[in-house]
């Protein structure tokens, strides 16, 4: 059986003003890639958000979906 890697991660702006969650498959690439701007109109280059934060790991995209919807509502409380 193969082992598969989800992430929830979280990252901010340099003044820790702006929150960003999100989810992949590839937690290094993915955070890279909002450092780099890849996409420039994307909401992650506009507020110049970068660091990681936060992450954790599940094995089934399911239980990591699951999460990343829970704190995308505790944010909004």
């Amino acid at each position: 059986m193969k082992h598969h890697n989800y992430f929830v991660y979280i990252l901010t702006n340099k003044n820790k003003t702006v929150l960003y969650t999100g989810l992949t498959n590839d937690l290094e690439r993915r955070v890279f890639e909002h450092k780099e701007k890849s996409r420039k109109s994307a909401f992650t280059a506009r507020y110049h958000i970068g660091k990681l934060v936060y992450y954790e790991r599940f094995s089934h995209i399911e239980e990591a979906i699951e999460r990343e919807k829970q704190i995308k509502a505790g944010s909004r409380i």
